[in-house]
């Protein structure tokens, strides 16, 4: 330990020795240590294993980035003025717009959703677009088929043309979405792309609307015709006539195989700017529709549908055996899908 000396005069040298600290307060230093090293590793732990611990009906996320947000690159790249090579903007050429994409699960209410967007003045929402195999076939068509969307240079019915002010699309998470997420993510990221997620918490409900429109595909119940949206009560009511079976074994595994799907989608997107809805809230409060305007940044509109929906009621109406559903839902984590939820 070191030492100092002390001169006292000429011919006398005293050496003291340092003092010593005290050993208590050593091993409350030492304890501090050890506790918040501890502390530490235990929070890295939990961050690291969280991803495998999260449930479907516990994603409450709204995690998003402002349009608004003035952060250097983010705002400039969020704002964009195509130059579409089809047709001029005309006078709308100097009027901004922003690219998005509604990222859902079939029957999870995407189509109603879709037309409350169209229903807007401002946004362009071209439908399905995916569904074609060609167009998903490799990273390659799927990027020439977004450069071409979001150059204004895709027309469908839903187009607006020269005055968008939002301009997206409908994509199923089964259409190359998980395939190539990480390119589709770096995408979205590099070209400003505002992603929506829509879920549906009942996922038992989602189950029967997939089972009855499959059938439908081929039963073809309006009069010869398939449809996997309707307009009028009427047809409504010849639709719900169906009542599914629901393969009661697998009907467990299945459940988790949706919510699996759905957060990992979440993860996989969570460095883009988006929103993550569910089909039961808006249905519950359509006033959520205004944060959906306020995310793209669009003169908030009253927005309207005018699809019926199918499966209205209990849905012990709606499952030809039912009581082998219900019993082997209750008592699981499922058991609220049992309810009415709206």
């Amino acid at each position: 330990m070191a030492e100092y000396i002390c001169l006292l005069n000429k011919d006398t040298i005293v050496i003291k020795p340092a003092k010593k600290t005290p050993i208590l307060l050593r091993m409350i230093v030492l304890m501090f240590a050890m506790v918040c090293g501890v502390y530490i590793c235990s929070v890295c732990l939990k961050q690291t294993s969280i991803h495998s611990k999260i449930k479907f009906q516990d994603i409450q996320v709204v995690e998003r980035l402002s349009p608004d947000d003035d952060h250097g690159n983010l705002q400039i790249s969020s704002v964009h003025y195509p130059n579409p090579e089809t047709f001029s903007r005309a006078e709308c050429a100097h009027n901004p717009v922003r690219y998005f994409a509604i990222l859902s699960m079939q029957r999870s209410g995407s189509g109603w959703f879709e037309t409350l967007l169209n229903s807007h003045v401002n946004v362009s929402s071209n439908g399905e677009i995916f569904s074609v195999l060609d167009r998903r076939r490799n990273i390659s068509s799927i990027t020439r088929t977004l450069d071409k969307v979001y150059n204004l240079d895709w027309f469908t019915s839903a187009s607006k043309n020269e005055c968008s002010a939002a301009v997206g699309f409908k994509w199923m998470l089964n259409q190359g979405v998980m395939q190539h997420h990480k390119e589709i993510s770096d995408y979205f990221n590099r070209r400003g792309v505002f992603a929506i997620f829509l879920f549906r918490r009942n996922l038992l409900r989602r189950m029967v609307s997939v089972l009855a429109n499959s059938y439908d595909r081929h039963a073809k119940l309006l009069n010869g015709t398939h449809k996997s949206h309707v307009h009028s009560t009427e047809e409504a009511k010849t639709l719900a006539k169906y009542k599914p079976m629901i393969n009661s074994t697998l009907l467990i595994s299945d459940l988790k195989e949706v919510e699996i799907t759905a957060a990992k989608a979440l993860e996989y997107f969570n460095s883009t700017r988006h929103i993550v809805l569910y089909y039961e809230d808006l249905i519950k409060n359509p006033a959520k529709l205004k944060d959906v305007q306020a995310f793209l940044g669009l003169p908030l509109m009253e927005l309207m549908s005018r699809q019926v929906k199918i499966h209205k009621g209990p849905l012990s109406d709606h499952v030809k055996n039912w009581e082998d559903v219900n019993k082997t839902l209750n008592g699981t984590a499922y058991e609220s899908f049992l309810q009415a939820d709206y």
